[in-house]
C-alpha cells in the first residue's frame, strides 16, 4: 500500500496521543478495593502505633514533673487505677490524662501491674516512670526501726514499741522476760507491733540455739534458758562489753563453789518486776536488801527463777564461753568498769577504796553546791 506524503503544515503537526488503555475488571472490583483500603489503613495503623510505642517509651524514660523529694504511701490493694491517682495527688507524675495513660500502658507492657507492692515510697525529684515501676516492683520502701538497749526488760520493750509512731495495732500477746533479743529492727509502715515482737522473739530462739550449741563443756548452766537467766544478770552488771566474759567467769565461778551470786540487780527485779528500771532509782536501801524474795541472790542459793531482763548477744557469750580465771569478787573502780579479786580479802581492800572515791565524790558535790554565785 502507497503512503501519501503528508504536506509541510501536516507535517508540523504533533501526533494524537494514544487513548488510555482500558481499565480492568479486577480493578474495579469492590472486592480489591476493600482489600487495598484495609492494606492502607493498617499501614498508616502500624506507622501510627510505631510512633506511638517510640514517644510512650520516651515519655515513660524521662525525667518526671518532681521538684523536690516526696513520700507517697502505697495502700495494700489499690489497683493500678489506685496507684496511678496517688502519684498524681503527689506530683510525683504529671495530673494528666496522657501521662496517667502512658504510665498505665507502660505497666502492662512491662506486665507488672499485679507486682506493684504496697509500702511507703520515697520518690527523688525527676524519678522517671520507669524507675517508679521499678521500686513498687521491688518492694523498695522507705524503712523505719525500733532499737531495744541490751538488757532491757520486756516491761521496758513493750512501753517503747507501744510508744513508736510508725507501728500500728494493739500488742496480743506479751512474751516473758528473756524471750526477746535486744537489736535494731527495721520495718516498713504499717507492720504491726506485735509482729515486730514476734520478730524479737524468733530471733532470740535462733541465736540462742546456736550459742547453746558452741558453749563450753562444764558449765554450772544445765539448759539454754539458764543460760538465759546468767546472761541476764551479766548484762545488769556491766555495759563494758570486754567486761562481759570476766563478770561471767564470777558468777560461773561462784556457782561452781556453790556460793551466793550475791547480784544487786536481782533484788530490784525480784521486788519491782520488769518495771524496776522504768525509773531511775538511787542505791538499794538496807530494807530493800533484807526484804524476803524469790529472786533475791543474797538469799537464795543458785540462780533466780527467771531472767531478769532481756540480755543481748555478747552477755549471752560470754555465759557460754566466760573468762578462765579464778575471780570470784568484783567492785566498781570509779571509773565506770569494774575491779576483780580472786580471794576475800583482796575484795575488801577495792570495796574500801571504792567507798573512798564516793565520799571525795560526795564532798565534791557538796563543796560545788556551796560555791557562791555571782551575777552580771
Amino acid at each position: 500500500m502507497r503512503i501519501k506524503p503528508k504536506s509541510p503544515r501536516e507535517a508540523l503537526q504533533p501526533e494524537p496521543a494514544p487513548a488510555p488503555p482500558q481499565r480492568s475488571r479486577h480493578v474495579r472490583n469492590p472486592l480489591v478495593i476493600l482489600i487495598n483500603m484495609v492494606i492502607t489503613l493498617a499501614v498508616f495503623g502500624l506507622a501510627a502505633l510505631g510512633a506511638a510505642l517510640y514517644f510512650g517509651k520516651q515519655k515513660f524514660e524521662e525525667a518526671g514533673p518532681l521538684q523536690q523529694e516526696a513520700t507517697v504511701v502505697i495502700s495494700s490493694g489499690a489497683g493500678l487505677s489506685g496507684i496511678t491517682d496517688r502519684l498524681a495527688g503527689k506530683g510525683v507524675i504529671n495530673d494528666s490524662m496522657f501521662d496517667e495513660w502512658v504510665f498505665n500502658l507502660g505497666i502492662r507492657f512491662y506486665k507488672n501491674a499485679t507486682r506493684l507492692k504496697a509500702g511507703e515510697y520515697a520518690f527523688a525529684p525527676g524519678v522517671s516512670m520507669q524507675e517508679i515501676m521499678t521500686d513498687l516492683v521491688e518492694g523498695k520502701a522507705v524503712t523505719h526501726s525500733v532499737t531495744i538497749p541490751e538488757g532491757w526488760t520486756t516491761a521496758q520493750i513493750i512501753e517503747r514499741v507501744r510508744e513508736h509512731p510508725i507501728l500500728v495495732g494493739e500488742i496480743t500477746e506479751v512474751p516473758v522476760e528473756g524471750a526477746l533479743l535486744p537489736e535494731t529492727y527495721t520495718f516498713a509502715r504499717g507492720t504491726s507491733r506485735q509482729e515486730v515482737l514476734d520478730q524479737m522473739k524468733s530471733a532470740q530462739e535462733k541465736l540462742l540455739s546456736e550459742i547453746w550449741e558452741r558453749r563450753t563443756e562444764g558449765l554450772p548452766v544445765g539448759s539454754p534458758e539458764e543460760l538465759v537467766v546468767l546472761a541476764s544478770i551479766v548484762e545488769k552488771e556491766t555495759a563494758l562489753a570486754d567486761e562481759r566474759p570476766r563478770v561471767a567467769g564470777v558468777f560461773v565461778n561462784r556457782l561452781n563453789k556453790n556460793m551466793r551470786l550475791q547480784s544487786d540487780p536481782t533484788i530490784l527485779y525480784g521486788l519491782y518486776g520488769g518495771e524496776a528500771w522504768l525509773k531511775d532509782r538511787s542505791a538499794i536501801k538496807q530494807s530493800e536488801l533484807k526484804a524476803e524474795n524469790k529472786y533475791n541472790t543474797y538469799q537464795i542459793d543458785g540462780l533466780p527463777p527467771g531472767p531478769i531482763g532481756n540480755p543481748g548477744r555478747a552477755a549471752m557469750e560470754a555465759v557460754a564461753n566466760p573468762s578462765r580465771t579464778q575471780d570470784l569478787f568484783f567492785v566498781a573502780d570509779g571509773t565506770g568498769g569494774h575491779i576483780f579479786a580472786e580471794t576475800y580479802e583482796q575484795h575488801q581492800e577495792n570495796v574500801r577504796k571504792w567507798r573512798r572515791i564516793e565520799r571525795e565524790r560526795r564532798e565534791a558535790e557538796k563543796n560545788q553546791e556551796a560555791k557562791p554565785t555571782t551575777s552580771n
